[in-house]
Parts: structure tokens; sequence; C-alpha cells
């Protein structure tokens, strides 16, 4: 199949982060796109100010007819979240159209071009967007398909310049180990980030997990480079030249790391070299760790060192990571994805480092009812580290709620200072009463939504 013989392009699921950066390429592109979502969003009402038409019912008649007419010169992209018995999706199965997974086209469309697949069950967002900034920064031909909203261009999505050759183009991708959706890509360079147990609601155990990310980089080509953050095993796993990098150690890895007025500045230490004085504004030893492996990979594509810290110098992050939504000398209140108690530990040690007098308050809502399940006694931990705990329910997402399976498996466990359940209504009078000059936000569900009323309670408290 080539992406060629069709003329009009038809989304279910369009609002999803990665889905809506496809939509975008088809739409520069000249195609006709048009897509379904459940609800809107300020993602699809931005495709809408593209120009593409996007309804939310499920609904066979809201499909254009000329879609309908034609479909043979129509694909269909969709989304493992959307069910099976979508009556849009069983009208396109039982009318022959031509399906295929986001992750299927991703693949398609990547391989024309020299791939930079970023894999890992953390940190891959922010390290696929830092790839991105520094290549466009530095005026490498790229493009980028990314998880998360850049700050720096208001989009999950980087269209390259027209190439005569496609392969002389750059594209960056976030490589989702999320149901396999990775193992369609190629790539001739890869950053592996981690390879910890996570989705086992799709991969049922980890070494499910660890054998899936095996098969991603055996897929590198094999005269392409792996950066593996040091300690991962998988070095047999793929012909291609192995690298490895950490925080402290490996080929890449940073020196001279000091917090200055609450930002990280380091030296970037490579075979070659070393690229002093980096001031990466978004803070977080982890954030330092991704930025190494970020400009690992821009030096092996030709990007001078210069080029490398100015750009991470000028990088302001993705929306959800590590993002500052109230910074004054009285109240500071910061908002982050972390769903994972591996990314958890890393945010609040993060944190406290960089605001060491301070009493850290955190507002955590847990993201499925089977990661909790799994992952309860690291949530636990990995909470404990801040004074105070606010704990919420749990955000189901795609899942039906499971049997005793509730934030209470969580909150048992916490040692914090003090901690406290209650439900997104209480949350405000709960903030309001504790009165904290130090409060985060984190989880992957909708927690995001309460923090212009948050930053309100601790910008007039």
């Amino acid at each position: 199949m080539t992406l060629d013989q069709f003329k009009y392009i038809y989304f279910l699921g369009i609002g999803g982060i990665g889905m809506s950066a496809l939509a975008r390429w088809f739409g520069v592109n000249g195609y006709t796109v048009v897509g379904y979502d459940k609800t809107p969003t300020t993602l699809t009402d931005a495709l809408q100010a593209e120009g593409m038409t996007i309804h939310f019912t499920e609904d066979i008649d809201q499909i254009p007819a000329v879609f309908r007419e034609n479909p043979a010169e129509t694909l269909v992209i969709y989304t493992p979240a959307v069910p099976k018995t979508h009556a849009e999706y069983i009208y396109f199965i039982e009318n022959g159209f031509t399906l295929q997974k986001r992750s299927q086209v991703l693949g398609l469309l990547a391989g024309q071009m020299t791939t930079i697949g970023v894999a890992g069950t953390h940190g891959k967002t922010t390290t696929s967007s830092m790839v991105a900034h520094i290549l466009r920064d530095a005026g490498v031909n790229c493009a980028a398909f990314l998880g998360g909203i850049t700050n720096n261009y208001g989009t999950n999505f980087l269209l390259n310049e027209p190439a005569d050759n496609l392969r002389s183009v750059v594209c960056v991708v976030e490589a989702d180990e999320f149901d396999r959706s990775f193992l369609t890509l190629f790539p001739t360079y890869a950053i592996v980030t981690s390879t910890d147990a996570d989705h086992l609601d799709i991969y049922g155990a980890h070494d499910a997990v660890l054998e899936s990310f095996s098969k991603f980089v055996s897929q590198i080509e094999t005269d392409g480079v792996l950066f593996m953050k040091q300690g991962l095993s998988l070095s047999d796993k793929t012909k291609a030249e192995v690298r490895q990098y950490s925080l402290k150690g490996g080929d890449y890895y940073s020196q001279n790391l000091r917090i200055e007025q609450a930002t990280f500045i380091f030296d970037l230490v490579y075979p070659q070299g070393v690229i002093t004085d980096i001031q990466l504004m978004v803070p977080g030893f982890h954030n330092v760790e991704n930025a190494v492996a970020a400009g690992a990979v821009a030096l092996e594509v030709g990007v001078s060192p210069e080029a490398i810290r100015s750009a991470l110098n000028t990088y302001r992050g993705v929306r959800r990571r590590f993002e500052y939504i109230l910074k004054t000398d009285e109240a500071v209140l910061i908002d982050d994805y972390a769903h994972h108690p591996a990314e958890v530990q890393a945010f609040l040690s993060s944190v406290k480092a960089l605001y060491p007098d301070r009493e850290l308050t955190a507002i955590f809502q847990p993201h499925l009812f089977s990661r909790t399940r799994d992952f309860a006694d690291g949530f636990a931990e990995s909470l404990s580290l801040a004074d105070n705990v606010i704990l919420l329910d749990i955000y189901p997402a795609r899942e039906l709620p499971m049997e005793g399976v509730t934030s209470d498996l969580i909150f048992r466990n916490v040692h914090s200072k003090s901690k406290q359940k209650c439900t997104k209504e209480e949350l405000s009078d709960v903030v309001r009463k504790m009165k904290p000059s130090l409060l985060v936000t984190i989880g992957a569900g909708d927690i995001d939504q309460l923090l212009p009323t948050l930053k309100s309670i601790v910008t007039y408290q």
C-alpha cells in the first residue's frame, strides 16, 4: 500500500495527540481530512480552525458523501481506543474501505525519511521534543510527530521543508510502546530511555514489555545507532551500533550539575569533547538526562556542539511535563503528566531539590484501574516524598471499574507527614484550607482541568 493512491483521509479518533499530528500532516499535504471523536477538545478545536471537518456523534450519515462514494480513494485511520462495535468502524469494514492503525500509517510516512525513533516507558515525549527542537533550531530540515504539545511551537507536529530526496529529511518520531505501536518503525537512529513495567493491561507481564523493546531495537537499520540508557539490557538485541548515556555515566553524561535560581545547569560530556554550561529552562534531574540523550543523537546527525547548547538553552518544554502554572516568590504551582511510580519519584525528587526550604504538597490522580492495581505500593512509596499528599479518585480512561481497585490501595501505604483523600469537587476547599506555598498536580487524567481554579487559590491565598 502507498499513500499516493488516496485522496481522502478519515480519522476515527482524530482528537488524540498522535492522531491529530497525523491529521495535520495530511492536511498540509493536500489531502481532504475529515474525522470523528467522542468529545470536543482544544486539539479538535485547533484542527477545525485549520479547516478540517470534525463531528462528535457516532453517525454514518456524518461521513461525507464523497468519502462513501469513493472507498478506493479513502483511507481510514483509526485508534485502538475506538471500539470494534463503533457504528462508523463497522460501516467502513463492511464496505471495503482500507483501514489502518495510526501506527501503521506513521510507519509508512517515517519510512520515507531518515528516522529518529525515541522510545521508552518514561521520558519519550520530552526527549523527542528536545531532539526536534535542537534540529529545527539548528536549521536541519526535519519533521516531527510528538506525543505532547511543545511550548516552543504550540503544536505536536513539525512539518519539514519540501525536499527532492526525502531521505535527506530527518523525521523525529515518538515511538510508543503502547499496543506495540512502535514496531511499525524501522529507524536509522533510536533512543531508548527506559523499559520499566507498564501497560500491563496490554502486555500482561514485564517480560512481554522487554520482548517488545527487544524487537524494536532489532529493527534499527544495521548502519544506524542505538542510544540506550546505561544499564538497559538491549545491546545484544540489535545489529546497530550501541552507545550508552545516563545522568552520571556512559558514553554521554552530565557533569558539573548544579541548581542556580531554580535552573539546572550542566556540562554534556561526549566521546569527542564537552558542551559546557547548558542552562535547562525545564528543570528536573530526569530532564537533564533526557537532554543528554537528545544532545547525543543531535551530535550524530551533524549538529554542532554550539548549536546544541543554544537550542537546549531555549527549549521550553512540553505542556503537562514539569510545567510551571504559577511561579512567584509567594507561591509555586507545577503540573506534571507523571502516571508511573518511577515518573512520580523523578518529578517529586526534582521539585524537592529545587525548593528545599518549602513544604511540598502533592495532588495525585491515579490513571487506570489496572495501573493502580499493579503499582499501588510503588505509587505510595513515590508519593511519600511529598510532605502532604492529596489523593483523588482513579481516572478510568479506557477501562471499566475493577472490583476492589480504588485509590485506597495507594492511600493506605503513603507515609507523608499528612495525607487525605477527596473528590475533584472537594479539592478546591481542601487546598484553600491548606494554603500551600509549593503545590504540584500529578497524573495523566483530567486533573489539568482543575489548574485554573488551583492557580487562583494559591495566587490569592
